[in-house]
């Protein structure tokens, strides 16, 4: 499941530095490093060795040189406070166990001002209200949905880290039919109630904070 373009939802610029959380083969951080130059640099951060060095090849045949793949997690990202001016992301953080913290890190590593751009997957309504069953079913049509917040959750968690301008615009809902093994006419009036959606997630570090 795709769950957006983050690059154009970060509207970037020239001279400015971005974070990909979860950068994978590094797609999303050689499209950043383009729309930031001159002057700017695209960081990508990623767990697996195997994606980093698939990344860093693709960076060479690309002929980029304002890219710097970082090896680490997500919830611990290798930067210092205030570093860049953006973090995006591309259906990465609902797999982590641990989201709290990870928006934490991310406006740790923002500058003042600084913009959260992230592409995610998210449950429209209460997910506790989907029987169990349902819910094993649509996390093994798609890892991506493993884990997912619901929209006034994913909100929620952003403002406790400090963001303000916190929004969550969805942009497909995925109609039930389209789930394989999913199962019979229960989960699909189950999943019309509380739909699985990708959404554009923003948020902004206040000025001077």
């Amino acid at each position: 499941m795709g769950c957006g373009n983050p690059v154009a939802l970060a509207a970037l610029s020239p001279g400015e530095v971005v974070l990909d959380l979860g950068s994978g083969g590094g797609i999303d951080v050689l499209l950043s490093a383009r729309r930031v130059s001159p002057g700017g640099k695209a960081y990508g951060l990623d767990m697996t060795d195997e994606m980093l060095d698939l990344a860093r090849e693709n960076a060479r045949e690309a002929g980029r040189e304002n890219v710097e793949f970082l090896k680490g997690e997500i919830e611990e990202i290798p930067l210092l406070d205030g570093h860049v001016d953006v973090v995006i992301s591309n259906c990465v953080i609902n797999l982590s166990t641990e989201k709290e913290k990870v928006a934490s890190e991310a406006f740790r590593v923002l500058r003042p001002g600084g913009r959260f751009a992230v592409s995610d997957v998210v449950f429209l309504g209460e997910k506790a209200r989907l029987p169990e069953g349902v819910v094993r079913r649509v996390e093994l049509w798609s890892g991506c949905v493993s884990g997912a917040l619901e929209a006034a959750e994913y909100e929620k968690m952003l403002l406790s880290a400090g963001f303000e301008g916190v929004s969550v615009e969805v942009t497909h809902a995925y109609e039930p039919e389209t789930i394989e093994g999913l199962g019979g006419p229960e989960a699909v009036r189950a999943l019309r109630e509380v739909p699985v959606a990708s959404a554009f997630v923003r948020a902004r570090r206040p000025e001077g904070k």
